[in-house]
């Protein structure tokens, strides 16, 4: 893991974001873009994005802005030794963060989230949950605020389908950048129940051919898969949890919806997302 994308606000949950990005680049010796979505008024955004090569005095005044509050973050002491790049569009976040992922080649998005709920979950959704769905980078979602992150138990939910095999890989390297243990689970539900042979036989023809180690292999009974992956990760107390998602859109996702944002607009705990 060389370069990190962590998009700000300059809000509480962005700075928390931002500490865990930072200790992650000391352990990696990696660089850190932070992202700031300048929202301008629609005629000042579409002149800066022309590359117009006079600017108005009213964008030059957000920028110095914006400037002014990038150097207050980067004098923070947890900071120190680790290179920062500042960098700034002027999209919507959405496109804001996709397009500064893939220009600069991150390898992980991490960000700040309050997360969502009833009416807002439904219709609106959050930035994180958005970014989750579109982002083909893995995205880790920050919620609380996390002087020290520190993870030893790292859970990561899958079916064992062969389709997740870039991810349980994926997975393990990032464990492993971490110094945390992988906990592999299957969450096991009336729906769609499974024998503990049938599910056993399955997990060791997958595992068995992947370049993982220091991992162990759980089946979880619970009422839904979301309620069983937190439930799991709340019994081992684990530091964070990981899943992969389909990154469904449109009507597709009203109707389905999708277990990976559910699971981050309602964990409290940092969770890591994989695109298949």
């Amino acid at each position: 893991m060389k370069s990190i994308l962590v998009p700000t606000d300059f809000s509480e949950q962005a700075e928390s974001a931002l500490k865990v990005a930072a200790q992650i680049a000391k352990k990696n010796d990696a660089q850190i873009y932070l992202l700031h979505i300048l929202e301008l008024p629609m005629h000042l955004s579409d002149l800066m994005s022309s590359g117009a090569p006079a600017p108005a005095p009213e964008a030059i005044f957000f920028m110095k802005q914006t400037h002014k509050k990038f150097e207050e973050v980067l004098e923070q002491d947890y900071l120190k030794d680790i290179e920062v790049i500042e960098t700034v569009s002027f999209e919507d976040v959405l496109n804001g963060v996709i397009d500064s992922s893939k220009k600069n080649n991150v390898d992980i998005i991490i960000m700040g989230s309050h997360g969502s709920s009833g009416f807002e979950e439904l219709f609106i959704g959050s930035n994180a949950e958005k970014i989750v769905r579109t982002s083909k980078k893995p995205t880790l979602v920050i919620k609380e605020d996390c002087e020290i992150f520190e993870v030893n138990d790292f859970v990561y939910a899958t079916n064992f389908d062969d389709e997740d095999k870039p991810s349980l890989i994926a997975a393990d390297e990032f464990a492993k950048s971490i110094g945390a243990k992988l906990h592999l689970v299957w969450i096991n539900t009336a729906n769609g129940f499974k024998t503990t042979y049938e599910t056993e036989s399955k997990m060791n023809d997958l595992i068995s051919g992947l370049p993982i180690d220091n991992y162990t292999l759980n089946i979880y009974n619970d009422i839904t898969v979301e309620k069983g992956i937190l439930n799991f990760a709340e019994s081992i107390n684990a530091g964070m949890i990981g899943i992969s998602t389909h990154g469904r859109k449109g009507i597709s996702h009203f109707i389905n919806g999708s277990l990976g944002e559910d699971v981050v607009n309602h964990a409290k705990r940092p969770v890591l997302t994989f695109k298949i």
